[in-house]
């Protein structure tokens, strides 16, 4: 009889496959609701890390016009972070990273933030600065107008071009320098088209592909700013799986530019 009893009570202190198999659907579940906010968190905490950078990047090209009266080429691909020209300046491109007092740049465009040019830190083995998604397809860009300003062709790149360009050019309001639109949609290689205009003022921008940077570009939007033309895009981020859009745009005005130079004595 005890015997008997002892199995019955072994018996029913178990679990049955059903209830383990309960138990681990609502650790899954639980474990879920912990873990989206986290991924969410980390992709926060990432941008604000990127917007940081962004802003230090700024700061220092601010530093480098107020110091050479230009503001610096993008660093190609392959310049390990240093500014990169064309050995002429006009026609075809042979790139170099031997400084060229005409300012003509090899990438204007489509290039990156000269970060070891910089004097920037934290920079990968390449020199370069990346975001805070740090993958290199995450590199910092950079982008600088390349135009005639007066007498001055590069005007904002060449060696003396911005005082040759004369304060009043530089500052005239028909003067339009990169434009930043509100949308790809209705957007042209020359302007903002159709497409609400944010500004025309910014000479220079810096900017990051954000979280998708591997598999970005592809919708209407973030295409615009890896085309290699003078117009960009920035707006909040989107996730509708067709026109993704997670690029972080951080921009110069000229008026900031043209105080810190005469405050400096570098205009006119």
């Amino acid at each position: 009889m005890t015997k008997a009893v002892i199995c019955k009570v072994k018996s029913s202190s178990g679990f049955s496959l059903l209830e383990v198999a309960i138990v681990l659907f609502i650790l899954t579940i639980l474990l879920a609701s912990i873990t989206v906010p986290l991924a969410s968190q980390v992709q926060i905490r990432r941008a604000e890390e990127t917007r940081k950078l962004l802003e230090e990047s700024k700061e220092a090209i601010l530093g480098f016009v107020v110091a050479n009266g230009r503001f610096p080429c993008p660093a190609a691909p392959n310049a390990k972070g240093v500014e990169s020209f064309c050995v002429a300046d006009s026609g075809a491109c042979a790139p170099t990273t031997s400084v060229q007092n005409h300012g003509n740049c090899s990438n204007f465009y489509d290039g990156f933030l000269p970060s070891s040019a910089l004097g920037l830190s934290s920079l990968d083995e390449q020199g370069y600065l990346r975001d805070g998604w740090s993958s290199e397809k995450n590199r910092v860009r950079y982008a600088v107008l390349d135009a005639s300003i007066g007498p001055s062709a590069h005007a904002l790149t060449a060696q003396d071009g911005m005082r040759q360009a004369t304060l009043t050019n530089l500052g005239n309001s028909a003067t339009s320098y990169l434009f930043i639109c509100a949308s790809g949609s209705g957007v042209t290689a020359a302007n903002c088209g159709t497409s609400s205009q944010l500004t025309d003022k910014a000479p220079a921008l810096v900017f990051s592909l954000g979280a998708n940077a591997v598999t970005g570009g592809i919708g209407v939007d973030e295409s615009r700013n890896v085309d290699g033309d003078r117009v960009f895009v920035s707006h909040t981020p989107i996730a509708n799986g067709t026109n993704d859009f997670d690029d972080i745009l951080t921009w110069i005005p000229i008026t900031i530019v043209l105080n810190k130079m005469l405050a400096a004595g570098s205009l006119p």
